[in-house]
């Protein structure tokens, strides 16, 4: 009697694949908020390339830090009124004011 081995890896076709974009941007999910139905995407570092101002906190987000890009999930807005938070800040909206947006020739502190 002949005896296979076990397979320990499983198998390739078993599984839902990705395409390349969705596994290096994250897939949107839509998140409930006292504002709205926003949807709602995590973007790696490895994926993040420029530097985005954070609506939150006003503060840079610099590129190969993880962050996440939300935009109004209904009719109120399109694709143009995506804007990029840092976790942490997109997490805290609700329990914070807005920020402070300072022009360009503003002092930094004070």
């Amino acid at each position: 009697m002949t005896v296979s081995p076990r397979r320990n890896r499983p198998r390739r076709d078993e599984h839902a694949h990705l395409d390349a974009d969705q596994a290096r941007h994250g897939v949107p999910t839509v998140q409930q908020w006292r504002d709205g139905d926003w949807q709602v995407r995590g973007i790696s570092g490895g994926a993040s390339a420029k530097t985005y101002r954070c609506p939150g906190c006003d503060q840079e987000i610099r590129p190969g830090v993880p962050h996440l890009v939300a935009w109004p999930a209904d009719d109120r807005g399109d694709l143009t009124d995506r804007r990029h938070w840092h976790s942490g800040c997109w997490r805290a909206r609700d329990r914070r004011g807005p920020a402070v947006q300072r022009g360009r020739g503003a002092p930094r502190y004070g």
